[in-house]
This record gives C-alpha cells, sequence and structure tokens, in this order.
C-alpha cells in the first residue's frame, strides 16, 4: 500500500519521468503484482520510467528499452525482444541463464 501512496504522491506533481529504484524488493509477493499493475498503467498512459529492477517478466512486457548493469558499467542496452532472446554479451548470457527458468 506504502509504494502505491509513494507513487500517487509523486504523480501530484505531474512528473515527466519517474524513477523507480526496485519498487517491489521490500514488498509481500502478494503485494508485487499490484505495484507492477500500477506502473503498467502508468507506462500505458505514455509516463516516462526509469526502473532498476529484477522483475525480468515485468522488464520485459513493460520496457522499450533494457539496459545490464554489471559492477556500475553498462555491459548490453537492447530492445527487450533483443536483450532476452539474442543476449550479445556473455555477461548478459550468464545473468539470464540463471535467473530465467
Amino acid at each position: 500500500q506504502q509504494q502505491r501512496v509513494a507513487i500517487a504522491r509523486a504523480l501530484c506533481m505531474k512528473p515527466k519521468i519517474m524513477l523507480f529504484d526496485e519498487p517491489t524488493s521490500a514488498l509481500d509477493p502478494e503485494m508485487v503484482k499490484e505495484v507492477l499493475d500500477t506502473m503498467v498503467g502508468l507506462a500505458e498512459d505514455g509516463m516516462t520510467m526509469l526502473c532498476v529492477t529484477h522483475e525480468m517478466g515485468f522488464a520485459r512486457t513493460v520496457a522499450n528499452r533494457v539496459i545490464f548493469m554489471d559492477k556500475g558499467e553498462i555491459v548490453e542496452q537492447a530492445a527487450p525482444d533483443d536483450f532476452f532472446d539474442r543476449p550479445r554479451s556473455d555477461r548478459t548470457k550468464l545473468f539470464l541463464s540463471q535467473i530465467l527458468h
């Protein structure tokens, strides 16, 4: 509930872009979907968002660009389909092999 309230408060300021840093990391698993659905709605309404997340399914569905970083460096950036289906770097391939089932 607090995440949704924080999002609503931020929207009151009519931002051009919203930044999210692991918005679901501290949530009960049952609440994750609710927050992600709120963010999907924002994306559908045209809100520009920069989101740091480990929710790969969400990133694949909502993002128009995925940037993968490791040790503070950009390793790869691509459209979601290219990133998930045709990763270029060995580091990205290793990461995806460990988190996608």
